[in-house]
């Protein structure tokens, strides 16, 4: 299984649990351990939230954090270390959002050095069906060195309680998936994360959800690595689950033989949503960056129209929940950037 390994710098961010909070909760699967399972520490957290410590081990349950404030942090060297499991498909539980491994609604979230996996699709058995690692419908919630993993529909990065935009930035993840497996309608920046294209006949990166043109909301890919198993077939960049469908990568590395168009259709030949959604790259490179022959109604974006997809411009300068730090790497990249452009 494969990860970036980030920067110090980019690893500076301090999520930091205001003095209120309860002292964090620890769980293990040693006998002298006062929690034995992550929903019981999670119980157990007052009302406003607090910081969870995970140990290294397998923790084959689901959770649901509906709190706000809560910090979920594995204690392990590495996200591998610690992993939250379950199994359940929507087909058998009554709904997509219902399979969720971990359910997160509640704001202010921090998931920090976990995997968290739904592993419905490995068992041969269970006919196909969506099956959610990871649903996260809060607002101001950040996701850092977390790897995700699943089949199809692995990510659901959608809009909170009732129909509230939800704000949400991951750093430095790693997901993994094969049909719409980061799909939902939520104002999400995703920085320097790998998504990577599990064997299966197609493999989809996104299906953004933006129903109307005047929502708030929308994917950006910044610096993101676009990988795929050699038996992975079919790989686009997204198709829109909803008409106004909107994702943009920003110096995306494309190591995955996308296909010549990039987009898709939501169904060929029967949706026409292409040319109402709003798909953009700002200087793709790698196997699977073909901008002549991208779908005319996608993007290809000049330094200009980049800037406006810039970290600090896509939250409306709200930005003082995001981890330290995290401003000052977008304006270094920025000028980098420029600087490339004035030398051409």
């Amino acid at each position: 299984m494969r990860i970036f390994v980030p920067s110090a710098a980019l690893l500076a961010g301090c999520f930091c649990i205001p003095a209120a909070y309860a002292e964090p909760l620890f769980v293990s699967h040693a006998g002298n351990a006062d929690y034995h399972s992550v929903q019981q520490a999670i119980d157990a957290l007052p009302a406003e939230g607090g910081n969870v410590r995970i140990a290294p081990g397998v923790y084959r349950e689901k959770v649901k954090i509906s709190k706000s404030g809560i910090h979920l942090e594995g204690t392990g060297r590495k996200p591998e270390d610690t992993i939250i499991v379950y199994g359940d498909g929507a087909i058998n539980v009554g709904g997509t959002a219902r399979s969720a491994t971990l359910d997160a609604a509640g704001d202010d979230l921090r998931l920090e050095n976990l995997t968290i996996q739904n592993d419905y699709a490995l068992n041969p058995a269970n006919p196909p069906s969506q099956a959610v690692a990871l649903s996260v419908t809060g607002d101001r919630d950040v996701v850092t060195r977390v790897r995700l993993l699943g089949a199809q529909d692995t990510l659901f990065a959608g809009k909170g309680p009732n129909g509230r935009m939800s704000r949400q930035y991951f750093s430095n993840c790693y997901i993994e998936g094969h049909v719409d497996f980061i799909f939902g309608n939520a104002k999400a920046w995703f920085r320097q994360c790998e998504l990577h294209g599990i064997a299966n006949q197609a493999v989809i990166y996104t299906a953004q959800s933006k129903a109307a043109p005047d929502e708030d909301s929308g994917y950006v890919f910044d610096h993101c690595r676009l990988t795929a198993a050699p038996a992975a077939g079919y790989i686009a960049l997204g198709r829109p689950w909803r008409p106004y469908a909107t994702v943009v990568f920003l110096s995306a590395k494309i190591d995955a033989p996308v296909i010549a168009e990039g987009w898709r259709e939501w169904t060929p030949g029967k949706t026409d949503t292409l040319r109402t959604s709003y798909y953009a790259e700002y200087r793709s490179f790698g196997v699977g960056a073909n901008p002549s022959a991208r779908e005319p109604h996608s993007h290809q974006l000049t330094d200009n129209e980049a800037a406006r997809w810039s970290l600090s411009v896509f939250f409306g300068g709200a930005t003082d929940w995001l981890p330290k730090g995290t401003i000052s790497i977008e304006d270094k990249a920025t000028v980098t950037r420029r600087r490339r452009s004035s030398d051409e």
